[in-house]
């Protein structure tokens, strides 16, 4: 069977129902905080053994990249990110939503997403076995300068001040570190406390830092929560879609960011989105709104975290090795089927990938009418529903969400007392955003810097294990002294500029 055969077979009914049913219920699951996708394609994989394999691929495909981008809709409108890929989606979607272009901000989200998830499933369909090899490349020593690669962001994620920034990302590494270490198995941190020996969970952090606060000034503070949008007023797709084709290499540049991204194992959304923001905002024009309601930074974070979708099967299919947890989950479920991974399945069981692989676009593709829909009806919904009802409908569902990732109690605790603590420190000038960083991207940092000292010091050569040997780690280290001093160079020029004139 040719292609357009595989593509035929992807658009029948049966297979087109499935996309869409696993599109709608991908995104409100990942509207939900703490409902995470993988969370949600765990749920679905016994059903999908009844139907026959790419049937059950495309609707769990379909999950995976309708919960990726259903995190945009709480990080938009409530400044919690649904997921953890959607983390940067916060720092421009909710300063949009409060000055009233909520609709808006939901309507770049969606557009910007499908256009990341198609980039992610073409280059998926196309350059698979090539792009694969470059996840065997990377090694403990990449993956440590690629987590410090991420933690120079903490400079553009300090909003003006830099020293509380650097602190927030230390209060995150430390943070990182509660538990049993990842390498060595030494325990650290948790005060005799037996719930802290896995360490602080990424979700109800995310759930505590970010939206507790959000609670307690919606509580404290008179007003509705957000502007309410003029009478009649649409999805204003028009507007979005002009603003994704003036900032189109934006958009192209953050996709292939998130791709490449996705098929390293373990990165993820939440690095491709992070890289990819710093990336957008170094480059504009517009750099001071950044932060404060930019379009552009909302187009690149979404887009690169829907690429890492397409990203992610690329190590997954080729090589059998997961890079993400939700591609871990699909891959059992492979296995099940009895598929079997490898360089040869695009040739051996072609007619299954390739279905799965256009089904998965297909399902990118009708993420756009199910995302404006449900997005125009969130937003409302939002605005229009009392703060008595909204307050203790998000609270609830903070519970619920940081209690689901491991179903047990000590998780809500930690989620309530960092929330607590967020939002006093929000109140003296520390955002969250430097300490979730530095919380997701600690134990990255630790485990590729510990193994690579172990393996340098087997061989009596830990700098040439480091850096020196490792022409990759060359290129991420020029990255990281290229962020860290194109600030500082342009903050001489203005001052230069200022003296002169």
């Amino acid at each position: 069977m040719d292609m357009l055969g595989f593509l035929g077979e992807a658009l029948s009914a049966r297979n087109l129902m499935f996309a869409l049913l696993g599109v709608i219920g991908g995104t409100v699951i990942g509207a939900l905080p703490g409902l995470s996708a993988t969370m949600a394609i765990a749920v679905m994989v016994p059903f999908t053994f009844a139907l026959e394999p790419a049937s059950g691929l495309i609707m769990l495909g379909a999950i995976y990249t309708g919960a990726i981008y259903g995190g945009a809709f709480a990080a938009i409108l409530v400044n919690t990110p649904g997921t953890p890929s959607a983390i940067a989606t916060t720092f421009d979607g909710y300063p949009m939503a409060r000055r009233g272009d909520g609709d808006l901000a939901v309507t770049i989200a969606t557009i910007a997403s499908v256009v990341g998830g198609l980039i992610g499933g073409l280059l998926l369909l196309t350059l698979s076995p090539m792009l694969a090899q470059v996840a065997l490349r990377f090694g403990s020593t990449e993956y440590f300068w690629l987590a410090v690669l991420g933690l120079t962001l903490i400079a553009v994620l300090s909003e003006g001040n830099l020293v509380k920034g650097l602190m927030g990302g230390c209060l995150g590494l430390l943070l990182s570190m509660v538990g049993v270490a990842v390498v060595g198995g030494d325990v650290r941190f948790t005060f005799g406390q037996r719930e802290l020996l896995g360490g602080i969970g990424i979700i109800p952090a995310l759930i505590g830092l970010y939206c507790i606060p959000v609670l307690i000034d919606m509580v404290a503070r008179p007003g509705q929560h957000l502007e309410a949008p003029p009478a009649g007023r649409g999805f204003r797709l028009l507007e979005a879609a002009g603003i994704a084709i003036r900032d189109f290499w934006n958009l192209i540049r953050s996709s292939l960011i998130g791709t490449v991204v996705g098929i390293l194992p373990g990165a993820g959304g939440s690095i491709a989105s992070l890289v990819s923001y710093s990336e957008a905002r170094r480059t504009a024009k517009n750099q001071a709104e950044y932060g404060k309601g930019a379009p552009g930074g909302l187009l690149s974070t979404e887009s690169a975290n829907n690429a890492t979708v397409g990203g992610g099967f690329i190590p997954t299919l080729v090589l059998g090795i997961p890079g993400t947890p939700p591609d871990a989950v699909i891959l059992g479920a492979l296995l099940v089927q009895g598929i079997r991974t490898g360089p040869a399945l695009f040739e051996t069981q072609g007619s299954i990938v390739y279905t799965f692989i256009f089904g998965l676009l297909i399902a990118t593709v009708l993420m756009l009418p199910v995302g404006l829909l449900i997005g125009r009806y969130a937003f409302r919904f939002i605005v229009a529903t009392p703060k008595a009802l909204l307050v203790p409908l998000i609270a609830f569902m903070t519970v619920l969400g940081s209690f689901a990732v491991h179903n047990h109690p000590s998780d809500v605790f930690v989620m309530v007392a960092l929330g607590v603590v967020g939002w006093l420190l929000n109140r003296a000038g520390y955002g969250p955003s430097p300490i979730v960083l530095g919380l997701v991207l600690g134990q990255i940092a630790e485990q590729g810097f510990v193994r690579a000292w172990m393996i340098g010091g087997a061989r009596g050569d830990f700098m040439g294990q480091l850096i020196v040997n490792r022409p990759i780690s060359w290129a991420i280290v020029a990255l990281i002294l290229l962020t860290v001093c194109l600030p500082l160079l342009k903050t001489l020029r203005n001052r230069r500029m200022k003296e002169a004139s």
